[in-house]
């Protein structure tokens, strides 16, 4: 998990960050969650490296980083997921999420690469709900928008 993402990235500008560092085609999955109202990312990532021995090249790599391809101050903090680990969990946590709805900008759902390749993300196995938006103080809850974005 990379912690302290620069809040105006996309998945595409991490992704091209981490294959710019060294990484390209050593992992397997990126998932750059998005905060739907405001249309920003909440600051970190889940990134799946394909082999141990890179994974801990990749923490040892981004443990202290500040080389964002946009000036920022923000310093990054790099932590093992305790909830996923392994694409097949990836996977499994994400194929029938909310995130994965049609309604859902593809930039802002979970990405799967094989040798450094998008591949298409396994359908789910049923029916997906649309995502809730929260919005107000008081966290009320607003659905089947036809955008994700308040």
């Amino acid at each position: 998990m990379l912690r302290n993402i620069p809040k105006m990235y996309s998945r595409n500008e991490v992704r091209e960050l981490i294959d710019s560092q060294g990484f390209a085609g050593k992992y397997d999955f990126l998932y750059l969650p998005m905060d739907f109202k405001q249309g920003t990312n909440l600051g970190y990532a889940f990134v799946n490296l394909s082999l141990t021995t890179d994974a801990h090249e990749f923490v040892l790599h981004f443990a202290g980083f500040k080389g964002w391809l946009m000036s920022n101050e923000e310093v990054c903090e790099v932590s093992w997921s305790n909830q996923q680990q392994g694409l097949d969990q990836h996977i499994e946590r994400y194929r029938n999420s909310p995130v994965m709805h049609e309604i859902v900008p593809e930039e802002w759902k979970p990405l799967i690469l094989a040798a450094g390749q998008v591949v298409p993300f396994p359908a789910p196995t049923k029916k997906i709900k649309s995502p809730r938006i929260r919005c107000g103080a008081a966290g009320a809850r607003e659905t089947g928008r036809s955008t994700p974005t308040a």
